[in-house]
């Protein structure tokens, strides 16, 4: 059996670098990301383009999640990271070369740049996750996975507004080649990183079956496979209101679209908070009161969202609520993931969060797929009604099922008997 070969007295150096790597990578790649958004919204300024930039960078994560698994887990992770932000960086490079010349970028440039973008980010995220227990000890994981939530929110706080500045400020093809800045600083941080190899790293690579292999040993773990299920649920009833949050501002509260970005703003930095309470107190001996607890929270305060009055008054307490949503909301990402790289050895692990993955990327795009129509039928703060109702039955639905309920009880006990050997 393969176990965690994360030495205790350097852990801490290797994965700071690592977590130092991401965030340069991170918020270079987001801003660029954003950027892209303005500039299509500044050169278009039709709903459709920007609807169809959204599918394009969904689609990918969509199909090819449960398929990347078996290359995470036989190729060398360090290797595989870098190609990903090179592959970006290339086609950064082209964009910038071919914008030097041409002052407007193609529509079908923009949206094939998009598209290879978003192949390059599915394979990223379930690739980190499956790094992590490798270079970090068993009983820190929560936490950890807590200080990465502080990196992903803090990105998402400095990304937007940079990125619109930078539209404002600079020609696009000058932002563009931030993915080559973020490239160079990002792979020079991480070949610092010790990545310790898994059992199955150089094994030949058999796509359908390693994939039918990751989602049977996701099935055969009872618990974390309802649990994903629930999540996945709640996803479906939650991104619909999520997607129409600046309508929610401008249409309903009769707020501008300053006030949007306020809501955005504040909601990325009380994520921020609750990845950093997550972070310095992560290390619970039962997480599953947390993570039903937060789901609950979620619910009411943005359910409840959908109760406000529609005008400047219920717009304050919409703020304020948001701020609270935003705080627990990072404690059941962030416990949830911990639990499920926890519950799988380090050579499965990324088939497992690649089936995860797919399950989690189905639920949104067929939940904004909804979106619109039923927001133009029930009206745009029933949705949070609705969203809030997926928060409440997920906590309902972990809380009924007692082998969820009770599941963090018997892995630390399973995990505290592996230490003792």
């Amino acid at each position: 059996m393969n176990t965690n070969t994360a030495k205790p007295e350097n852990w801490r150096k290797n994965f700071y670098l690592f977590l130092v790597g991401q965030l340069l990578t991170g918020v270079t790649s987001m801003i660029v990301q954003y950027a892209t958004i303005w500039y299509l919204t500044l050169e278009s300024g039709e709903e459709s383009v920007l609807a169809i930039a959204t599918l394009v960078g969904m689609l990918p994560m969509a199909i090819l999640s449960p398929f990347v698994g078996p290359f995470i887990d036989r190729i060398n992770k360090k290797i595989l990271l870098i190609s990903y932000d090179a592959i970006v960086a290339l086609i950064a490079l082209g964009l910038f070369i071919y914008g030097i010349s041409n002052d407007v970028y193609p529509l079908w440039m923009v949206f094939i740049t998009i598209g290879i973008r978003a192949v390059a980010q599915t394979a990223q995220m379930p690739t980190i996750q499956s790094i992590m227990p490798t270079i970090v000890p068993k009983h820190e994981i929560t936490r950890v996975n807590g200080q990465f939530g502080m990196i992903e929110s803090l990105v998402f706080i400095l990304s937007p507004g940079i990125g619109a500045f930078m539209v404002a400020a600079f020609p696009i093809h000058w932002v563009i080649l931030l993915d080559v800045l973020g490239f160079i600083l990002g792979a020079g941080m991480l070949l610092l990183v010790k990545i310790p190899e898994v059992s199955t790293q150089g094994e030949k690579i058999a796509v359908l079956r390693d994939t039918k292999e990751g989602f049977d040993i996701l099935r055969a773990n009872k618990p974390v496979w309802k649990m994903t299920l629930i999540s996945a649920l709640f996803i479906l009833l939650f991104m619909p209101a999520m997607s129409l949050y600046p309508l929610v501002t401008t249409k309903y509260f009769g707020g501008t679209i300053v006030h949007a970005g306020w809501v955005e703003v504040l909601y990325a930095a009380a994520m921020l908070v609750g990845s950093f309470a997550v972070g310095i107190f992560g290390k619970v001996k039962d997480r599953m009161p947390w993570i039903i607890m937060a789901y609950l929270v979620v619910g009411l305060t943005i359910g409840g969202s959908g109760f406000l009055p529609g005008n400047m008054n219920g717009f304050w307490f919409f703020l304020i609520l948001n701020i609270l949503a935003g705080i627990v909301g990072q404690i059941y990402h962030t416990m949830r993931m911990a639990i499920m790289q926890q519950s799988f050895e380090p050579e499965y692990l990324g088939r497992v969060m690649g089936i995860v993955s797919a399950l989690m990327s189905f639920a949104g795009p067929v939940g904004l797929i909804f979106a619109a129509p039923v927001e133009d039928y029930i009206g745009v703060q029933n949705m949070l009604i609705i969203a809030g109702f997926g928060g409440i039955l997920a906590a309902f639905l972990l809380y009924v099922t007692p082998s969820v309920r009770n599941y963090d009880k018997v892995l630390q006990k399973k995990l505290k008997n592996q230490s003792k050997k």
